[in-house]
């Protein structure tokens, strides 16, 4: 937790107000929600937006003339001039919505690799990374004949720039490595390693999904060709999301979908597809969620992205301080360099066992592999309790989840 600071000026309370799923009770207690990097909650503004566009200005996009479509229209490409700025794109042409991280990827994969992987070209990815930033990969290294290699994680959870140096070789064509990891919370110094796949010819790509609410996010600063990040992990609704490319790159890029949008002009002899953004904005997309996106990144941008990490970086070294005091914990992911993720397991007591006695005490945790089954293997663990924290959650409820830790243990000794 580089950087911890003194106590923010946020009002906290006032700050959980603005959720409401936050005031219910779980079996019959205060709910405690740790399970942040699976998805965080969404605020009303969020929700709110949503409720007005189905019940003011519902109706499609782009094609229509009418009063409602425009202002659907205006509201939708809205988001995307605030999400430009969110991550400060050159220019809006080069946000794209997509599902979300994972439909970025594939879209990368499917789009960029299919038309410039060649056989024998080599993939570089971490031990850290989510499914979704190794299977698309997979899928074209069996499809195309390249090779995936991996940069190996370290006991404290980070990865040397030294050995991604050796790594990269003049056959490196594609290096794609999570900013931050959803399992450890390591902050990856992705900066660096664009440079160096750069210096070989290759092309970056960043998957942002736990980074984008948690870190600075420049691409432009970060030199990466593309980036990738999610709406639901960022106070944002679920299935949105973003994907970020170079123009350069993307004018370049086969369509990854065809459809209506997609195209320029349509004949049963050719088709002409459509200018960047929307060659690859098939079909109607998810209206109501992306419009509502632009809710969320004005709610961060409303609190102060510095202000939310100071908070986080205070609130989880207590959580590290705090857990400390459980007998037989494990912890995973202790790089001084992370975001809000304490990732841990206890001796003698599944992951499981104690994700549902937690919440049995109203305190969700995720429990498992996070996704990350190779990195699991690595620390050779099945999986770990994984406690996340967000903007609004407290010392008091961290403290909750220490002595319900040690209850839980006592039951096992």
């Amino acid at each position: 937790m580089s950087s911890i600071a003194t106590e923010t000026n946020l009002d906290i309370q006032k700050i959980r107000a603005d959720f409401p799923i936050l005031s219910q009770k779980v079996n019959g207690k205060p709910l405690v929600y740790f399970d942040n990097a699976a998805t965080t909650q969404k605020p009303k503004q969020v929700i709110n937006a949503i409720t007005q566009y189905y019940e003011g200005y519902n109706a499609n996009i782009h094609r229509g003339l009418h009063s409602l479509a425009e202002k659907a229209t205006t509201a939708f490409e809205a988001t995307r001039t605030t999400f430009q700025q969110f991550i400060n794109a050159a220019e809006s042409e080069e946000v794209i919505f997509t599902k979300g991280t994972t439909d970025s990827i594939n879209l990368v994969a499917t789009a960029y690799g299919r038309k410039f992987i060649q056989p024998g070209d080599e993939i570089l990815v971490s031990g850290m990374e989510h499914h979704s930033n190794i299977v698309p990969w997979q899928m074209l290294c069996e499809e195309k004949g390249a090779i995936l290699k991996v940069i190996p994680v370290h006991k404290d959870g980070a990865i040397s720039i030294d050995e991604v140096k050796e790594l990269i070789t003049e056959k490196t064509k594609m290096v794609s490595v999570v900013f931050a990891s959803n399992s450890l919370g390591t902050v990856n110094p992705v900066k660096e390693i664009a440079q160096l796949a750069h210096q070989a010819g290759a092309v970056m790509m960043i998957d942002g999904a736990q980074a984008a609410s948690h870190c600075k996010v420049d691409v432009q600063d970060l030199d990466c060709d593309f980036f990738a990040t999610s709406g639901h992990k960022m106070y944002g609704p679920t299935g949105s999301g973003i994907l970020y490319g170079k123009r350069a790159i993307l004018e370049k890029m086969n369509p990854y979908q065809g459809g209506g949008e997609m195209i320029k002009d349509v004949s049963f002899k050719k088709t002409t597809y459509n200018d960047i953004p929307y060659k690859f904005e098939a079909g109607t997309p998810n209206i109501a969620d992306i419009v509502a996106l632009k809710a969320a990144v004005e709610y961060i941008n409303a609190l102060g992205k510095e202000n939310i990490v100071r908070h986080e970086n205070e609130i989880t070294a207590h959580a590290h301080k705090r857990l400390a005091e459980v007998p037989g914990i494990n912890f995973y992911g202790t790089t001084e360099n992370k975001v809000s993720v304490v990732s841990f397991t206890l001796d003698n007591v599944h992951p499981y066992d104690a994700g549902m006695m937690l919440d049995a005490k109203g305190i969700a945790v995720r429990t498992g592999h996070h996704c990350t089954q190779p990195l699991m293997d690595h620390f050779g663990i099945e999986g770990t309790i994984r406690a996340s924290f967000s903007v609004y959650n407290t010392k008091e409820e961290i403290d909750f989840l220490a002595e319900s830790l040690k209850d839980i243990v006592s039951k096992f000794s």
